[in-house]
């Protein structure tokens, strides 16, 4: 059998090699593109939970503009189970109907994706393959059900309200005056912001960031509870002057808050979402950029040996490249891999000239502390002190050249291009304990003066054509950030996606408003109020209630790209990063939703105005 095939041969073979299925190294592959695959879909996720709000702004104005029709039903005998069970299966049907058209929508998308992009989202890992889209009909139904369980989450607080409301009562008011929401629920909202802080401690489940997803859904729900609560109080701050239009608006908001959660709950969603994935792309491209200018101080950069050719700079190429006319200094790297332990993927052995205390690196976190001059250094990355947690000042056994040699791990150093683990070391002791003389790479220093091309040339020159390639830092680091940006597309075009259903579902909340207001219409009419200025209201309305939105989304995108940052992005890839937040971009994404919220509620408005006055108020003689 293939265990006791193992279990004879294993003690056989040096250090460092192991012997596996070919199943397990199909699972290690599919391990790293695991962690990338599981945050897109939750990402998509997040679009979902957008749309469940959308669904909510949507029921919960359907119920106040039906609320008489509701509590004639019920005067007739209608029981309150029945209308509730009627206005969730509403949402279901709802839910349902979009989940068709999202699904053939999605599939659509997709076909254009890989098709234009490739399997990998444009990134150039993968160039020369032609995926095919998969079509996976158990896939297809869950999809279809989280549309359905969406559209009934969305209406079940609308449902609620529907039923427990007084016939009589509503009756006799009828209009938009309870709107579902009420004033919030800031104390659940309160309990659940603290739970996502606890939900951050979470380990890793599986290698998974299970806590970190925890959180960022409390924050969302905690968020939106408390919403009516805070918009409240923020209108209640504001001056009781200037015109008319803009003191009715802001006393509708502190009587109403409700409709503060049921227009904005979409666009605090969407704006969260957006602005917490534009604080980890921000932070994630601004940390990458650091570390290749950190790890890429040199004019030239000389390779070989790549997977297609095999090639390495012997003692005798590296000497000829050390005396080319024009160089001052040269460093060669080492390149290779070892297996740290059965099951887990190989670990990135780099072995390049190191100063004591690791300057050259981007270290982060303490340096090893005590006795350091016993064992040779070692630098390891996060990912191997989060995998095998190795921690500065302990001494390890690495797999060196079929046998175990004894090093000191002298601090943790940040690397973004190996997500299973880099070890550093110098290279005289790399060469000292292996005995190995070949390199992969090389970093060149020119001599004042030197023409970088004319330097190249000669490099070249050194060696069989086609052997070696020459690059420049400034080449490396701008194709680097290509494939950074091309990775990321496609969270960019999921926030836009966020974004559109956060505005639709305020057009569609002042819409239902103001089909639910005519009266109110014709009565500041006859007050002496112009359309304009019924419009001018509708507009700073729309304002502060998307304001609010914005305003809460903003705070709550914050905390999750800190979430993002410091939790999923840790535990699924190892990687830390400096927090970087887009000010401007921030501000202007702001600024350009609460303008098009303000238009989205003065067109809504329009077609209820449109009435004259007294045609308006005449359910009220």
């Amino acid at each position: 059998s293939p265990d006791a095939a193992r279990a004879s041969l294993q003690p056989l073979l040096p250090a460092g090699v192991l012997i596996e299925t070919p199943r397990a190294a199909e699972t290690q592959a599919a391990n790293l593109s695991r962690a990338y695959r599981v945050n897109l879909t939750l990402l998509a996720a997040m679009a979902l939970l957008t749309g469940g709000f959308l669904v909510f702004s949507a029921q919960a104005l359907s119920v106040v503009r039906r609320r008489t029709e509701f509590a004639f039903l019920r005067a007739i005998g209608l029981d309150r189970r029945t209308l509730f069970s009627w206005l969730l299966a509403e949402g279901a049907v709802v839910g349902l109907a979009g989940g068709l058209v999202g699904v053939a929508l999605g599939h659509g998308l997709a076909w254009v994706m890989l098709s234009f992009l490739g399997g990998d989202l444009g990134a150039g890992y993968f160039a020369g393959l032609q995926p095919q889209l998969l079509f996976q009909p158990a896939a297809m139904v869950t999809y279809l059900a989280l549309g359905v369980l969406a559209g009934v989450a969305g209406a079940w607080l609308p449902a609620r309200e529907a039923a427990t409301v007084s016939p009589a009562q509503a009756l006799k008011t009828g209009g938009d005056s309870a709107l579902p929401g009420g004033r919030g629920y800031p104390g659940a909202g309160t309990a659940l912001l603290a739970a996502s802080l606890a939900a951050c401690w979470i380990p890793p489940l599986r290698g998974l960031p299970v806590g970190g997803y925890v959180a960022v859904l409390f924050l969302l729900a905690g968020s939106v509870m408390i919403l009516p609560a805070v918009a409240a109080g923020i209108t209640r701050q504001l001056p009781n002057c200037g015109s008319v239009p803009f003191r009715l608006a802001a006393a509708r908001l502190e009587a109403s808050p409700g409709h503060a959660v049921v227009a904005a709950a979409g666009v605090l969603t969407s704006v969260a979402l957006a602005a917490a994935m534009s604080i980890m792309v921000a932070s994630f491209r601004d940390s990458v950029d650091q570390w290749l200018h950190q790890l890429l101080p040199a004019d030239l950069y000389l390779r070989t040996g790549t997977a297609q050719t095999g090639g390495f700079l012997d003692e005798a190429l590296q000497g000829r490249i050390s005396a080319v006319s024009g160089i001052s200094r040269v460093n060669f790297t080492r390149h290779g891999n070892v297996r740290l332990a059965a099951g887990r993927a190989p670990v990135a052995l780099i072995a390049r000239p190191l100063s004591p205390d690791g300057r050259e690196l981007p270290v982060v976190g303490a340096r090893r502390s005590g006795d350091s001059g016993v064992d040779p250094a070692v630098w390891i990355s996060e990912a191997v002190q989060d995998i095998y947690g190795w921690r500065p000042g302990q001494r390890v056994e690495l797999p060196l050249a079929g046998r175990r040699v004894r090093l000191q791990v002298a601090g943790v150093w940040r690397d973004y291009a190996r997500q299973t683990g880099a070890l550093m070391i110098d290279l005289a002791d790399y060469r000292r304990l292996s005995g190995d003389r070949l390199a992969n790479e090389a970093a060149i220093w020119l001599a004042p003066g030197a023409a970088p091309a004319q330097v190249a040339a000669a490099l070249t020159a050194t060696s069989r054509p086609g052997t070696l390639a020459i690059a420049y830092p400034g080449e490396i680091r701008a194709i680097s950030l290509r494939i950074f940006d091309r990775t990321f597309a496609v969270t960019y075009l999921l926030e836009a996606v966020a974004v559109i259903i956060g505005l639709a579902g305020v057009a569609a909340s002042f819409a239902a408003l103001a089909v639910a207001r005519r009266r109110e219409f014709g009565m500041l009419r006859h007050l002496g109020l112009t359309r304009r200025q019924i419009g001018w209201m509708l507009a700073q309305e729309g304002a502060l209630s998307a304001g609010m939105g914005v305003l809460g989304g903003l705070l709550a995108g914050t905390a999750i790209g800190l979430v993002l940052i410091e939790v999923v992005n840790r535990q699924s890839f190892h990687w830390s990063m400096d927090l970087h937040i887009p000010w401007g971009s921030l501000t202007l994404f702001a600024g350009a939703l609460i303008a098009l919220a303000a238009l989205a509620a003065v067109l809504a408005g329009r077609q209820a105005m449109r009435q004259e006055a007294i045609f308006a108020v005449r359910e009220d003689w």
